[in-house]
């Protein structure tokens, strides 16, 4: 690492992917959380030698380099402490920066059939990941969910004990060869019966080793009974709504999900949900070279994939749901599951690691789902051609989910331009055109990063940062988040357009927003009464390091008298969501400090936490 780059992240500070530590005694314990946490997530920077006063950080140096070296590549080479090596020589250097010597490893993130990268020997105890606030210790959800992308077996080929034909809906078969029918009539599948049929898609497998068979995860998602899938997959849940409107007290104008109406295979849930996607389309239609208007444009062959791919690549063993939503301006695609290639190569196309390949040979059989590492790209080409904005793949690690959000609008309409000339007023026409489009993704995006930045500039990633600091530094842009690179960005509350915060979702029933401005009316709490709690948070309020007896204190303080949200205490304290709750609130569950106001559903939508009195 150069000089400069260091000194540049010495100026960024802390965040997502950078971490500072003094090891004035020693090579830090902790050190190896972090490791793991960088790994696991997308990789990063620790540099021993750099001490932190107030909010500032400032080169000190190591006293004893060599040492310092020589322990972490012992501790990094034992199994006993690291499950899988990470870094190679050229990711560690003992580096001099002004006079002083520091250690600089740099951890690559961990391909999926690495991760989990634990410590400690026990991949349950030892998982950590990166969130904006730090490191943090994985659920045992989590880690299973790392173990199951980790290995080659197809995850959608498991065999299901105790489930055989009579689990699968009959019409949904009888669709699905008048479908394939239409499209390959004369192909030699269409003369076999069901079972064979099946085995033929992987919808249903015998074991060579064991000799057993039956039917599989593949074949049950694509074409089961409603009370069957539930009975394999309790948390199976699917959710297209249609939110039309900014308007608050509408939350959707359509919804479909599992209610008992149909059966909510993938089958039956894609073909419901595309023709709605599609209806209203505002596109122009083209001609071909007959002059023959063509049935449907790019953006149509687009929609499929997106579509496609959510159900196809989504880990159907997670607890979290698959979310579809159509918005006047946008469509969203939310599935569970992280992405098993680097997102750079997505938007580059030609390479594919399906999750559920036997689910992908079910949709191509139909005309659905790429195999070539394609299908992204034909999105990008529709909205090219449609002068629309860049879609916007992200992915939450915390949760384990991937969104793609394919937004139908110009780069910067004329409405968006008018709301951003009332936060930046007169100097609007002086801006630089990065401080154009940074402050457009803020608007359409509700919140950015510097990452989320960068497929849309050819800026280096400092200079982007550079104008983020200045946006804020204006008022242009609110920050939140640790300092540094896993800061997020966004408009100040009172020009923000009212945005869903897709990846804070709990359950399928929740929809607040993060994005309403933080006032008591937002709680239902009276102005004096927040007032209160807000003198109450002072202590830790704005506060990036804050000893952690200290913020545990101030949340039973503050939930003393009554229930408080999620969301109503992460306002208070001005910290992270899944940091609050990951960190703090459920370890005082855990010890009995504080209770919930609903006890037999953790994922309520209305979850308030209260300290517990003992009587």
């Amino acid at each position: 690492m150069k000089e400069t780059k260091l000194l540049d992240l010495i100026g960024l500070g802390e965040g997502l992917d950078v971490e500072f530590k003094s090891a004035e005694g020693g090579f830090p314990k902790d050190a190896w959380c972090t490791i793991s946490a960088f790994a696991n997530t997308e990789g990063g920077t620790l540099v021993l030698g750099v001490k932190q006063k107030g909010d500032n950080f400032h080169l000190q140096g190591v006293k004893n380099p060599a040492a310092l070296l020589k322990i972490f590549w012992d501790s990094h080479n034992n199994p006993q402490k690291l499950n899988s090596p990470i870094c190679n020589d050229a990711d560690v250097a003992i580096l001099k920066i002004n006079g002083v010597t520091v250690l600089v490893i740099h951890v690559p993130p961990a391909g999926r059939t690495q991760r989990p990268v634990y410590i400690n020997g026990n991949p349950m105890t030892g998982t950590y990941k990166r969130n904006h606030e730090g490191d943090y210790r994985c659920s045992e959800a989590e880690v299973r969910q790392m173990l199951r992308d980790a290995g080659d077996d197809p995850q959608d080929a498991v065999i299901l004990e105790d489930f055989d034909l009579t689990d699968l809906d009959v019409e949904t078969i009888k669709a699905f060869r008048n479908r394939f029918s239409s499209r390959e009539p004369d192909h030699p599948f269409l003369s076999l019966d069901d079972t064979r049929l099946l085995e033929r898609l992987g919808g249903w497998r015998r074991d060579r080793r064991s000799g057993s068979e039956g039917l599989t995860l593949a074949g049950l998602l694509m074409f089961g009974r409603e009370r069957s899938i539930l009975d394999a997959f309790p948390n199976y849940h699917l959710d297209y709504q249609e939110k039309l409107t900014e308007d608050p007290e509408e939350r959707w104008a359509f919804r479909l999900t599992v209610d008992g109406k149909w059966e909510p295979n993938l089958f039956n849930f894609y073909f419901k949900v595309y023709p709605r996607l599609v209806e209203n389309l505002n596109v122009p239609f083209k001609l071909d070279k007959g002059a023959v208007r063509l049935g449907e444009t790019h953006v149509h062959e687009g929609l499929r994939e997106a579509l496609a791919n959510c159900l196809i690549h989504a880990d159907h063993q997670s607890s979290r749901a698959i979310t579809i939503i159509k918005k006047a301006d946008a469509f969203v695609f939310i599935n569970p599951g992280r992405l098993r290639i680097p997102r750079s190569v997505l938007y580059q196309g030609g390479v594919t690691d399906p999750r559920n390949p036997n689910l992908q040979k079910m949709f191509q059989m139909l005309g659905l789902g790429e195999k070539a590492g394609s299908g992204f790209q034909k999105i990008l080409r529709a909205w090219r051609e449609q002068h629309w904005i860049m879609p916007l793949v992200s992915e939450h690690s915390g949760l384990e989910m991937t969104r793609v959000w394919l937004p139908v609008a110009s780069m910067i309409p004329e409405t968006v331009e008018e709301a951003l000339r009332t936060v930046v007023g007169d100097r609007y026409s002086s801006l630089t055109e990065l401080d154009r489009i940074i402050l457009m993704l803020a608007h359409r995006f509700g919140k950015i990063s510097n990452s989320d930045i960068q497929p849309y500039r050819r800026e280096h990633p400092k200079e982007i940062g550079d104008r983020l600091k200045y946006a804020v530094s204006q008022g242009w842009l609110d920050k939140s988040g640790s300092a540094g690179r896993g800061t997020r960005y966004s408009l100040p509350s009172k020009a923000a357009p009212r945005i869903l915060s897709l990846f804070d979702q709990t359950g399928p029933q929740k929809m607040n927003s993060e994005h309403y401005a933080s006032s008591s009316e937002h709680y239902g709490l009276s102005s004096e009464h927040y007032l209160k709690l807000l003198n109450i948070a002072q202590c830790v309020r704005k506060k990036r390091r804050v000893n952690r007896e200290l913020v545990e204190n101030t949340i039973i303080q503050l939930c003393a008298d009554e229930f408080l949200t999620l969301r109503t205490l992460a306002d208070l304290l001005q910290r992270n969501s899944d940091s609050i709750r990951n960190h703090y609130l459920r370890p005082l569950l855990k010890n009995g400090l504080l209770t919930l106001r609903f006890p037999g559903s953790p994922s309520h939508p209305q979850q308030g936490y209260k300290k517990l009195i003992l009587k």
